[in-house]
């Protein structure tokens, strides 16, 4: 049976195990969207997972979701990324950027820019501002042609992720930003290619694959996908037809996984992977997955035909997951307070246990 301390060929990447370090927002970035210093030693400190997946970077301007957040759209920030990409490799590791667009999740107050979406929909509730939670606004509707402007954001950032040593990019279709929003139902309301049925409503994600595909190669490119989750407000009609349409779509580029969020039934994961024909990524710790971080549920979707399993907030307390999981050690908890406050607290003070 396959063991989470298996290796894997990505691609031709060389995994040493199945463990994926899951993106997450860490707000720890300047509000230029440089990261940090402490983002290299951060993200060193994990490099024995198989594979890390950056915190979400903001591939335009536009495109910020919440605030302190890095970007991969200047050269200055190309830049900034290339320590953090060199103490990786240093330490051994692989490292894929995540592009996430956030779509209608912004504010003007943090981006400087209105928000973009599908349609102008606002999503029910509250975004995250420079102080605090304020009202989601009503994004504005991109125009069809302004829509292969948005596809072009992720080909460039592409670019720019391996110029700054990323070994790939992961396009975030996933959590009920940009391009889950062409997915949704509720979020697309649009009438003409980009919406409507199932076809027009899968475009935009494929249109962004085959674009950074064709930038950097598909064997750098996965993309992160939630079936039927309702993060920020989403709603997704005909989840099996939706993500069978989308799958079908998807397979003949040629990327290099696909990375899923356990946030429908097992059934559908299941026959979601077996229509799949490259890496299968599995996110265990969705709406509906119990024990998040838990190694038995890991060798479970391993089990049933996963390739590599991602775990994300257990990364934030434990940078040797695949230590501690090796030697049957117990995870450390993190204080959700430091989980995006900034500084080092929170971010750099769990040492890795004496082996």
């Amino acid at each position: 049976m396959t063991s989470l301390f298996d290796s894997f060929s990505l691609s031709g990447l060389r995994l040493p195990n199945r463990l994926v370090m899951a993106p997450m927002t860490r707000s720890r970035a300047f509000a230029d969207g440089i990261p940090n210093a402490s983002a290299a030693a951060y993200y060193a400190q994990r490099a024995t997972a198989g594979l890390i997946v950056s915190e979400g970077v903001q591939p335009s301007a536009q495109s910020q979701s919440n605030p302190r957040t890095p970007g991969l759209h200047n050269d200055a920030q190309v830049a900034a990324w290339r320590p953090v990409t060199d103490a990786v490799h240093a330490n051994g590791g692989r490292i894929f950027a995540q592009l996430m667009h956030a779509g209608r999740v912004g504010h003007p107050a943090v981006a400087g820019h209105h928000p973009v979406a599908p349609s102008a929909v606002a999503l029910r509730g509250t975004v995250f501002g420079p102080e605090g939670r304020l009202p989601a606004p009503v994004p504005r509707a991109l125009s069809t042609d302004e829509v292969p402007g948005e596809v072009r954001a992720f080909a460039d950032a592409a670019r720019r992720a391996v110029d700054a040593g990323f070994d790939g990019v992961e396009l975030h279709g996933a959590n009920g930003y940009l391009i889950q929003q062409f997915l949704s139902s509720n979020a697309n309301l649009r009438t003409d290619a980009y919406g409507g049925s199932v076809t027009g409503r899968i475009r935009f994600a494929v249109e962004a694959a085959e674009a950074a595909a064709d930038a950097i190669g598909a064997d750098r490119v996965g993309i992160r996908l939630s079936p039927g989750g309702t993060i920020w407000d989403i709603a997704e009609d005909d989840v099996p037809q939706l993500y069978g349409a989308l799958f079908d779509a998807l397979s003949p580029l040629g990327l290099a996984y696909v990375h899923v969020m356990a946030t429908t039934e097992e059934d559908l994961l299941v026959s979601l992977r077996k229509a799949w024909p490259n890496a299968f990524v599995l996110n265990p710790g969705g709406q509906i997955a119990p024990r998040p971080g838990d190694r038995q549920l890991g060798e479970h979707w391993l089990g049933l035909g996963a390739d590599l399993i991602s775990y994300g907030r257990s990364y934030i307390a434990n940078p040797d997951l695949v230590e501690r999981f090796r030697a049957g050690l117990p995870l450390r908890d993190a204080d959700p307070e430091t989980w995006h406050q900034g500084g080092d607290t929170g971010y750099l003070d769990f040492p890795s246990h004496q082996y």
